[in-house]
C-alpha cells in the first residue's frame, strides 16, 4: 500500500487526510471519526490497516480545520454539528469521484460515534456512490431523517455492555429499507477497549465490505 497525505478539496474547507491505495485497489473506504476524535484515532487506524491488507484503499480524514480542531477542543460544540460533519464528507465523497486515483472506485463508508451520522448522511445525499456502510458505535438517532433514504447496505457495530447505543440501532434497523444487521461485540463497551473486542469489530466491518462492496 502506498500511503501519502492528502488535502481533499470541499466547498467550504480544505480536509487533512490520509490516503492508502494499491496498485490493485478496486475500492475505497473513507473514515468519519467520532466526537472530540481524529484521523489518527488508534482504533479508526487500526480497521483500515486491516482493510488495507484486505485488498482495500481507504482515506481517514479530519472532518474539522486545525482551527476548528482547537477551537473544538474548548467549546465542544463541532464534534456535534451534525450537518456541518455531513458536508465535510459528503466533499470529501465528491473529491473521491474526481482524484486521479480515485475515480470511479466504489466508495464505502465506515463512522464512528458521531461520524457514524455523518455517514448516514452523506449515504442519502449521494445515493449513486455509496455502496456499503458499517458505523462503530454510532450515534444513527442523530441522523434519523437519513435511515430512510440510504441505498446502501448498513452494519451497525455495537458493543453489548453500550446499552444505550444498543438501543439506538435496533430502534434506527427498524426504519430501514436496506439489507441491514446489527451486530453485537460480547460484554464490550462503547470504545471496544476490552481484549479481542476491537479484532471483532475488524473482522465484520471486513466481512460486510467484501460481501457488498462491488468486485
Amino acid at each position: 500500500m502506498d500511503i501519502r497525505n492528502i488535502t481533499a478539496k470541499t466547498p467550504d474547507a480544505d480536509l487533512s487526510g490520509d490516503l492508502a491505495m494499491g496498485l490493485d485497489t478496486s475500492s475505497v473506504v473513507l473514515f468519519a471519526h467520532g466526537s472530540g476524535s481524529s484521523r489518527h484515532s488508534p482504533r479508526n487506524r487500526a480497521v483500515a490497516e486491516a482493510l488495507n491488507r484486505s485488498g482495500f484503499g481507504t482515506l481517514l480524514l479530519d472532518l474539522l480545520t486545525e482551527e476548528e480542531g482547537r477551537r473544538d477542543e474548548v467549546t465542544r460544540e463541532l464534534r456535534f454539528d451534525i450537518p456541518l460533519l455531513t458536508r465535510r464528507l459528503t466533499g470529501a465523497v465528491d473529491w473521491l469521484t474526481s482524484a486521479e486515483e480515485t475515480a470511479g472506485l466504489p466508495i464505502g463508508l465506515f463512522g464512528a460515534s458521531t461520524g457514524a451520522a455523518a455517514a448516514l448522511g452523506t449515504a442519502a445525499m449521494r445515493p449513486d456512490r455509496i455502496h456499503a456502510i458499517v458505523c462503530r458505535g454510532g450515534r444513527v438517532d442523530l441522523a434519523s431523517e437519513a435511515l430512510g433514504k440510504i441505498s446502501a447496505p448498513l452494519l451497525l457495530i455495537v458493543g453489548s455492555f453500550d446499552e444505550p447505543i444498543v438501543r439506538i440501532s435496533f430502534q434506527a434497523q427498524r426504519e430501514l429499507h436496506v439489507a441491514s444487521d446489527v451486530h453485537l461485540i460480547p460484554n464490550a463497551t462503547h470504545l471496544f477497549e476490552e481484549p479481542g473486542a476491537l479484532e471483532q469489530v475488524t473482522g465484520a466491518a471486513m466481512g460486510w465490505f467484501r460481501d457488498h462492496m462491488p468486485k
